[in-house]
């Protein structure tokens, strides 16, 4: 069977980056013998690198100017089949055009490009993504009001405009970082007959009202341990810039229940090992969401600025949304009030509901 090579042209957020594997085994089974290059951001290379999907991954370091032509020089060496361009970047768009020549090879690309006038857009049949975005035709406003109105999951839409089945995401580990999780649980001697919740209710710094507060996080963890009877067991997560809010909700729940903090410098592999040990995590949207859908843990997610419909859970949770009037605004100062632990508690519990003991 001759070879179908493909290209994939995704780099953006590292949540982003790993939901996008859910296009992999759609993308296989409609074009046999398909081989996949994926370019992406350095920072974001393990999350599909070990992929079995994914006979290559091209990690550039997007910020450096020159950094993406340079990988263009390396790649042209491919006619490629098929090129999916899902950033809406300048050079990302530069790089497509380059590499598909949407203008003489008609139906390789599929997404973002620059037209010969200069200006970027994309192809029609991405259309359902791209409407919604920065490259909209229709406009910023009406983008902003489609995506308000949009019940489809990234997933199915993504499956839709590539004319592909819907697949799930995977993130596969190394041993070692499988290892890193399995010794961090029995150091610390977690889940014997507990159910182990990890809690990552921070967002990184620029995304204010996509966190739960401090307070709000202390309430709920002690609320849920009520409810379960103290059978649960909790494990702080967060990135660098969660390391002070961790540390105070930590403190906040020392003596009460038994609450670790993993810490906030882990490496992608040791915190996806460390999310697959979980029973439940309770997360904002951000990437340990998507770790953890991608490594087919069970979670409970909440939104307000950000879109919940967006997000596929393929029958592992379900998401908390703020009822607030600017809900999916995608302000940074939205209302996320309504999130609350008499929301959050019900929620986890149904999905805590088949794990006695702290056993999945």
């Amino acid at each position: 069977m001759s070879a179908f090579p493909i290209l994939i042209l995704k780099t953006g957020a590292l949540g982003d980056v790993l939901r996008t594997t859910a296009i992999l085994p759609g993308l296989h089974a409609r074009y046999p013998g398909a081989r996949v290059t994926w370019l992406t951001a350095d920072g974001a290379r393990d999350l599909v690198r070990l992929h079995k999907l994914v006979a290559r991954t091209l990690g550039v370091a997007t910020k450096t100017s020159g950094a993406v032509a340079r990988a263009g020089d390396e790649l042209a060496g491919t006619a490629w089949a098929r090129v999916i361009s899902l950033d809406d970047e300048d050079d990302l768009c530069d790089l497509a055009t380059r590499l598909a020549a949407p203008s003489e090879r008609p139906g390789v690309l599929s997404g973002a490009y620059r037209e010969r006038d200069g200006r970027r857009t994309y192809t029609p049949d991405v259309g359902p993504w791209f409407d919604m975005g920065l490259l909209s035709v229709h406009g910023k406003s009406r983008a902003d009001e489609l995506k308000m109105l949009n019940r489809e999951s990234q997933p199915a839409l993504y499956a839709r405009m590539l004319g592909i089945e819907m697949g799930e995401p995977r993130f596969e580990l190394p041993p070692e970082a499988l290892a890193f999780g399995r010794a961090f649980v029995a150091r610390h001697g977690l889940r014997r007959g507990h159910a182990l919740v990890g809690l990552n209710t921070g967002s990184g710094g620029r995304w204010e009202s996509k966190k739960l507060s401090v307070e709000r996080t202390v309430e709920t963890a002690l609320a849920l341990h009520a409810a379960r009877g103290g059978a649960v067991e909790y494990a702080l997560l967060g990135g660098p810039e969660e390391a002070e809010r961790n540390a105070a909700i930590a403190a906040a729940l020392a003596g009460r229940v038994t609450c670790v903090d993993t810490g906030t410098d882990n490496s992608l592999f040791d915190f996806g090992g460390l999310v697959s040990e979980l029973d439940l995590l309770l997360t904002s949207d951000s990437l340990a969401l998507h770790v953890a859908l991608a490594r087919r843990v069970r979670c409970v997610a909440f939104f307000a600025p950000t879109s919940a419909a967006e997000i596929e859970f393929y029958g592992l949770g379900e998401a908390v949304a703020s009822t607030a009037p600017d809900y999916c605004s995608y302000r940074r100062d939205a209302d996320n009030s309504t999130v609350t632990p008499e929301r959050l508690v019900p929620a986890c519990l149904r999905w805590l509901a088949g794990v006695p003991g702290g056993v999945r």
